[in-house]
């Protein structure tokens, strides 16, 4: 099992693998980093809420077990944040590469959001238990403000596939105003370690 450095600060919940759990979820994760100093409009504030958001709406719509709810967890351990979201079946695992969807899906991006936003991400078994955790980790730096990475140029061979659009998703417009985006080789996701 992995070592976590002993978190400075610790938030953990259960929630109903419902839409409004994944809903509160979220709208929880964004007021306690409010009161830990990461007021609601900060990039750290906005990355985590939609890291927790796209975690929390798989838990709910791949992972749910009737009558089992999902388990939050939400630490700050020496300048970074991890967010832990774990529910009970074990079967449906994430790709550790998720596929890039058709332009016209109106689904099927939210992995590619924490791939893009979080330092690293990954999935580990549940100990003890059915299930798996989905995690995610952020750092911070001094300021409150998470890492900065330049927007990755788009490949030139899927350059047609995306003409349409001029811009990301507009749920990270502000995080792009601010200089986040893509980090260069996020799209080969590498290795996942907790």
């Amino acid at each position: 099992m992995p070592q976590h450095p002993t978190p400075e600060r610790e938030f953990t919940m259960r929630f109903t693998s419902t839409p409004r759990g994944a809903r509160l979820a979220r709208r929880l994760v964004s007021h306690r980093l409010n009161d830990w100093g990461h007021p609601y409009t900060t990039p750290a504030n906005e990355t985590l809420t939609l890291i927790t958001a796209e975690l929390t709406a798989n838990a709910v719509r791949h992972g749910h077990v009737p009558g089992r709810d999902f388990h939050l967890q939400l630490t700050l351990a020496e300048g970074t944040f991890r967010i832990e979201v774990t529910d009970t079946r074990a079967e449906k695992q994430p790709p550790s590469t998720p596929p890039i969807p058709d332009s016209t899906s109106e689904s099927g991006r939210g992995l590619l959001l924490v791939a893009a936003l979080a330092d690293d991400w990954g999935v580990t078994p549940r100990p003890a238990a059915p299930g798996k955790t989905v995690w995610a980790k952020l750092r911070v730096t001094t300021g409150g403000h998470p890492r900065m990475y330049q927007v990755a140029p788009r490949p030139a061979d899927s350059a047609s596939a995306y003409e349409h659009a001029t811009e990301s998703f507009p749920a990270t417009s502000s995080l792009l105003r601010d200089g986040l985006g893509l980090r260069p080789g996020a799209a080969s996701y590498g290795d996942r370690r907790p």
